[in-house]
């Protein structure tokens, strides 16, 4: 799983998601910069078509807005 932001990193609704779900940055998610000019901003337009952020890269799962990622990970890893 990885993620690209801007240099803010996540949006708060999405990180207070991941410290309650206890995921941990490096090991279950990468963050990466995806600002004018970056090649993580080439992938965001490559995989999803737009140039917003957050985006969510999951296998084959791709979503931009921050309510369906904080459901996805809910979903996902709720014990």
């Amino acid at each position: 799983m990885w993620w690209n932001a801007l240099g803010k990193g996540l949006v708060p609704l999405v990180m207070g998601t991941t410290k309650e779900l206890d995921l941990e940055k490096g090991k279950d998610f990468e963050l990466i910069e995806a600002g004018e000019g970056t090649p993580g901003r080439e992938v965001v337009l490559k995989e999803g078509g737009l140039p917003q952020v957050p985006f969510m890269i999951d296998g084959e799962t791709k979503m931009y807005e921050s309510g369906d990622i904080v459901e996805y990970l809910k979903k996902k890893f709720s014990k």
